[in-house]
């Protein structure tokens, strides 16, 4: 069976999933039941100064329900722990001790000043913790007071702060980066350029969950008041995998090596993360959801489909797919491809005659004979945008087909293009035409 043990930094875990600095991870007991789960390692929730922050003491969680009430995102006001510091630090010593073979690594989100950070470091390095995680993600509560996200929109305070994390500690520095900025590879270079061993991302994303109409008041809200807060959940994968891959192939943080975090589910969510180049995968609100148990699903699978695939261990499955995320201008636009319904398969439901007809290229035409309709697609139409294949409700039903070079395009009357692989150097690519 594949190994998925994993070495990060030279932390070493039984596999890669490690509990995001969360609610799941604020104290001793949630810790152990994880691992007694089987989690690889925690990220122990975020550890402040004293006197320790306080939480609102109503809802703090909202919630995006599907139409079959599943969990498609989480929207949560809590902030950084809420217990004295000395009690964090005591239970982190127990439990790394206790489990010498699980990764502990320790969030802290301090004000920005050098002083503070000195003098809470040794503090945590005391504790045997493997790492620390430098929290610069938090978009709410937080960041209104100058810290979290307010540190992570600014590249320059990331620099520094990871300097003085470098200095005062032997540990090592992971920075846990916010989505909320225009450019995800502006902070990832800062950190690099201020020495941190990696990053961690995605933080949650500034949202409002809802608004309860009947009332007029945004959801949750507490005493008739509500504030933004921060998004996770499956519905930020996609936000999470672009931010990933833009850091894996950016040349100036090629290497840098990458916690992936966000809408992990299932252990297909976490072994896109590591073909996009993670190294671990850290996972929250899966587990408020289904429980610290889903990380034995999450093992067996990824085993699985290493073994299916033949990868020993996880380093033969990373960044494996970094090379395949490309700008626009660098896509191939002499590869054309058509969509092709299997009749066999068919349930004749026209979900694809209707989106193709009313909101593409109008290339799915039906044909009625008595008691039955089929849909055929019309290639002189068909602009290969994969949308029919996207709402089709029976799996493999429609697909799509590459035209092979010398084949006429029936919509542009004109033959695919015998040399369409040497795209970087035809003379129809716009970025060479550019150049």
């Amino acid at each position: 069976m594949a190994d998925i043990s994993s070495n990060f930094l030279g932390i070493r875990s039984p596999n890669p999933f490690w509990l995001a600095s969360a609610p799941p991870t604020d104290k001793e007991i949630n810790v152990v039941r994880a691992f007694e789960a089987g989690w690889g390692g925690v990220v122990w929730k975020t550890l402040g100064e004293d006197p320790p922050v306080v939480n609102v003491h109503g809802p703090r969680y909202g919630t995006l329900l599907g139409a079959d009430r599943r969990v498609l995102g989480l929207n949560n006001i809590e902030l950084i722990s809420d217990r004295p510091l000395q009690t964090n630090l005591e239970e982190i010593r127990r439990v790394k001790r206790a489990w010498p073979d699980r990764a502990m690594i320790v969030s802290l989100m301090v004000p920005c000043e050098e002083q503070s950070w000195k003098s809470i470091l040794p503090q945590v390095e005391d504790t045997g913790a493997d790492g620390i995680e430098l929290n610069f993600g938090c978009p709410h509560g937080m960041s209104e007071r100058g810290m979290g996200a307010a540190v992570g929109q600014v590249p320059e305070y990331i620099q520094m702060v990871t300097a003085w994390c470098k200095h005062y500690s032997r540990l090592p520095v992971i920075v846990k980066l916010t989505p909320n900025i225009t450019d995800i590879r502006q902070p990832a270079r800062a950190a690099a350029a201020g020495g941190a061993d990696a990053v961690s991302l995605i933080n949650t994303i500034n949202s409002v969950i809802g608004v309860d109409l009947e009332r007029m008041v945004m959801s949750p809200s507490t005493a008739g008041w509500g504030s933004h807060g921060g998004y996770c959940g499956p519905a930020v994968k996609p936000i999470a995998l672009n931010m990933v891959a833009e850091i894996a192939r950016d040349p100036a943080t090629t290497g840098l090596p990458i916690s992936g975090i966000g809408g992990v589910s299932t252990w297909r969510d976490a072994a896109e993360f590591i073909a996009l180049g993670a190294g671990t995968v850290q996972v929250c609100t899966a587990a408020m959801v289904y429980g610290f148990k889903i990380v034995q699903d999450l093992c067996s699978g990824l085993e699985n489909f290493m073994d299916q695939q033949g990868y020993a261990t996880l380093d033969d499955m990373r960044g494996r797919a970094v090379s395949t995320v490309k700008n626009w201008n660098q896509l191939n636009l002499q590869h054309v491809e058509k969509a092709v319904i299997n009749q066999d398969s068919c349930i004749q439901c026209g979900r694809c005659h209707v989106v193709c007809e009313d909101t593409s290229h109008q290339a799915i035409f039906a044909t009625t004979t008595p008691g039955a309709r089929r849909f055929e697609i019309n290639e002189a139409e068909c602009v290969g945008c994969n949308l029919c294949v996207s709402m089709c409700p029976v799996p493999d039903t429609i697909t799509m087909r590459v035209l092979k070079p010398g084949e006429v395009d029936q919509r542009t009357g004109h033959a695919v293009s015998a040399d369409y692989a040497n795209w970087t150097t035809h003379p129809n690519n716009p970025s060479r035409v550019a150049a």
